[in-house]
């Protein structure tokens, strides 16, 4: 199995010169928990986590009493934060590649990406999870 069957097309990006306000915003406008960071070319240099955002801001930006200082981080750019160490996998790459990374690795998501570096698609391991309790609970063929 390849894990374009699996992964989710469903993915938001962002240049690594944008402010962390931005990301903010994208965290808040959409239900995921990760975001492509890409340079001026489209490809691929990183992955922002909403838990990379939180460690680099600070959790009183919510807050009526939150101050001028707490809203300068907002300020940050986006390459002043994230991980310079992309793990990535392509994208006919299969499923056992992708849950060996995922063990070397340790980490908890995936960008796809084509043959040109740019971004198609996250795996996550909740979507390899997903796709394993499907197959556990998905009709017996009857003899």
């Amino acid at each position: 199995m390849k894990i374009e069957e699996i992964m989710s097309d469903d993915i938001t990006c962002i240049n690594l010169d944008e402010r962390l306000s931005a990301v903010r915003e994208l965290f808040i406008e959409h239900k995921f928990h990760y975001l492509m960071v890409t340079d001026k070319n489209n490809k691929l240099v990183a992955v922002i986590s909403e838990r990379d955002y939180f460690k680099a801001t600070n959790s009183n930006l919510e807050l009526p009493t939150a101050n001028s200082k707490d809203l300068a981080m907002l300020n940050k750019r986006v390459h002043q934060i994230v991980s310079k160490k992309l793990v990535a996998i392509k994208q006919f790459s299969s499923f056992n590649e992708a849950i060996k990374l995922f063990h070397d690795a340790e980490v908890s998501c995936l960008p796809v990406v084509n043959g040109d570096n740019e971004p198609v698609g996250i795996l996550s391991w909740r979507d390899v999870i997903n796709w394993l309790y499907s197959r556990v609970h998905s009709p017996k063929p009857r003899n």
